[in-house]
């Protein structure tokens, strides 16, 4: 262990103050990761944790402060691990962010935008509509525990309320805690799962054993008092099943294109309904779906971008990797009225080939929403169509991601090999307060640019 004084000059991507020793020479030494510090600030830390080329370290004393640093509005946010990002001014969080994604960018996929788009943003308070809250039974804490996970721990952390959760589940923390403590099998009981939608809150109790007692009917009193849906998952998330009450249905709306999307809580939706909405009309905007254009949506998932693309163009074709998500996929087209011009194919999008692209046919714009691990094998298709046959290459892509590392991957193959040109990129701020980067990216065809 030792004690230095250390210049923070930018922040990494888990929001940790960046920093350099410097040699006796006086040149740039070791970088140092600094816990808590900001850009601008001057801090006493001390090293926890050694590596050859660099440190981790707690901030122990700020000598000199950020302008950007502001009070944590919440009282568990030094000890609860669900934001890391409360002592920075808000709209510091988002330049933070496009930095990020710029860097990313530039170093790993050596490319630049045309042009950088102004942020798109939120509410940055009571904005997740979804969480998974774990549950542990201390007794030397005084009961059952519910929230999210301490900084850099395992355990839970004891919490009381949540400011970025909607006011009415942060209210339920205590109310829950009683609850559970309550029931007979108060040690079987690991997480629960909270999706609220438009006019409906699910929350997914999940059971290492059945209930007994008057479990059930305890549940169902706290259902009835808090206007909650239960759950109940045994196994893995295809094990969940509603409980009660059985005449409710989770949904969120798209009202830009008249789209109403029901789900279940298991199911992946975007955490931020309301940024959801900026997102896929955003997205649409970006991508100009003509009437008479074919179009892709590349890991569809329930269809969230491809119901409102079915509102603009010719035919869209949703793909995912889920015959359960394509068939649940289709039945929200049938239930929007918008099966006509939908339709969806289930196949690996991690493994797809170029055969697989020229089976598909033509596609005049295309969107790619992946999941963190990006789109390689979807990217590089696309090359070697650019190869062996170019006229079959969207001229416009969207690309949105919540990877900025794997985004700047798949932007050097498209930019580097398949003929594209990154044309605008921006930060999207789906998650205030944390280091989570969700980003745009549209992609032109260089000769279409060039004409």
């Amino acid at each position: 262990m030792q004690e230095n004084i250390i210049e923070i000059k930018s922040l990494d991507m888990d929001a940790r103050g960046v920093g350099h020793l410097e040699n006796e020479d006086g040149s740039q030494g070791k970088v140092v990761f600094v816990e808590g510090a900001l850009p601008g600030e001057k801090v006493r830390f001390t090293t926890f944790k050694k590596k050859r080329n660099w440190e981790m370290a707690r901030m122990d004393e700020l000598l000199h402060e950020s302008p950007m640093r502001v009070k944590p509005k919440c009282v568990h946010y030094d000890n609860c691990g669900g934001c890391s990002m409360q002592h920075l001014e808000p709209g510091a969080q988002v330049a933070i962010k496009q930095r990020v994604l710029e860097d990313n960018l530039k170093h790993i996929g050596k490319v630049r935008p045309l042009t950088v788009m102004r942020p798109m943003y939120g509410p940055t308070w009571g904005y997740r509509f979804r969480a998974r809250l774990s549950v542990r039974h201390v007794p030397k804490k005084g009961g059952v525990l519910v929230g999210f996970h301490e900084k850099k721990s395992a355990y839970v952390a004891d919490m009381d309320s949540c400011l970025i959760l909607p006011p009415h589940i942060s209210a339920m923390l205590l109310p829950l805690r009683a609850l559970i403590g309550s029931l007979t099998l108060v040690d079987q009981i690991p997480q629960i799962e909270v999706a609220v939608g438009e006019d409906v809150t699910a929350m997914v109790l999940r059971i290492m054993s059945p209930l007994a007692g008057d479990d059930a009917a305890k549940l169902k009193a706290f259902a009835d008092q808090h206007g909650v849906q239960w759950w109940l998952q045994t196994k893995g998330p295809e094990t969940a099943e509603p409980y009660y009450p059985l005449d409710k249905q989770l949904h969120y709306l798209l009202p830009e294109f008249g789209v109403r999307m029901p789900f279940k809580p298991v199911d992946f939706t975007q955490v931020n309904h309301h940024i959801n909405r900026v997102l896929v009309v955003k997205a649409l905007r970006l991508l100009e779906v003509q009437p008479q254009d074919r179009v892709a949506d590349l890991f569809c998932g329930l269809g969230n971008f491809t119901l409102p693309l079915a509102t603009q163009g010719s035919a869209v074709v949703g793909i995912e990797g889920s015959t359960t998500l394509t068939e649940r996929a289709l039945d929200n087209a049938k239930a929007n009225g918008l099966s006509a011009k939908t339709s969806f194919s289930t196949r690996n999008l991690f493994d797809v080939t170029v055969e697989d692209l020229v089976a598909l046919g033509k596609f005049d714009r295309m969107l790619i929403d992946p999941p963190r691990d990006g789109a390689m094998a979807v990217c590089e298709a696309l090359a070697g169509l650019s190869q062996s046959h170019p006229e079959m290459l969207p001229q416009r892509i969207v690309y949105v991601s919540c990877s900025p590392s794997t985004l700047a991957r798949d932007a050097a193959i498209l930019t580097h090999q398949a003929g594209y040109v990154l044309s605008k990129a921006g930060v999207v701020n789906m998650f205030p307060h944390t280091s989570h980067v969700e980003s745009m990216a549209v992609f032109d065809l260089a000769a279409a640019v060039q004409a």
